[in-house]
Parts: structure tokens; sequence; C-alpha cells
């Protein structure tokens, strides 16, 4: 996407298109699942993993990071033994509350007719 590198540094395009500085933001596999699951409150980096097991550590910590980045997310450390820290919706975050769950409804009204698609192009039929 319409990306300025600068001394190593990625920032979004801000010129091109309201889309495009959306879904830096908040596209690929993860960040909406984990921004779904944050509308409810906070998370643990393990109710992660447990959510989603097919999410490596790896992956987990950079889409957390680069959210937190962002601004979207808080990362909460609490001094204790061991060490707990969770993860929170800030106010900006919460902007994109409404994005989320549309594309919750979205999903769930159209998944039916995804899959039909999918059968008929599987099955080499013009769809």
């Amino acid at each position: 996407m319409g990306e300025r590198r600068n001394k190593n540094i990625i920032t979004p395009n801000v010129e091109g298109c309201p889309v495009e500085t959306t879904l830096e933001v908040i596209g690929g596999k993860w960040k909406g699942l984990l921004l779904y699951q944050l509308i409810d409150g906070p998370k643990r980096f393990s109710e992660f993993r447990r959510l989603y097991p097919g999410i490596t550590q790896f992956m987990l910590t950079l889409q957390l990071r680069e959210l937190e980045r962002d601004g979207i997310i808080h990362r909460e450390v609490y001094k204790q033994v061991p060490p707990k820290v969770e993860y929170s919706l800030t106010e900006f975050g919460r902007t994109l509350e409404s994005i989320i769950l549309s594309m919750r409804n979205w999903g769930d009204a159209y998944k039916d007719t995804l899959n039909d698609f999918r059968v008929l192009s599987q099955q080499g039929e013009d769809v």
C-alpha cells in the first residue's frame, strides 16, 4: 500500500484513499479479530492465544505492538509475580467499534452466500 519510508520507520500515506488508511490500521488476518474481542473488555495475551490457537506467539506480539503503536490499544503491565499484562481499546480505538461490528454483521448475513459461491467455483461453474 502507499507507505513512505523515513529512516526505517513506515508511516501511512495520509494523502491516499481513506479506505487504505483504515486498512493499514486494521487490515490483515488477525487485527480485526483481536479488536473484535477487545470490544467486550480487556484481554490478556494468553486469552488471545486460547481464542485463536492458529496465531503464533510472534504474530500475536507483532499485531498487538502495531495496534499499540497506532494508538488503538493500550497495554497495561501489572507489577506482580508472575507478570500480568492486559490489552484494552483506547478511546481512539473505540472509534473503530462500529466498523468491526459492521464487519461481523456482514459476515453473519453473507457467510452462506459466500460459501455457495465458493462451492460453485470449485465445481467449475460460472458464478
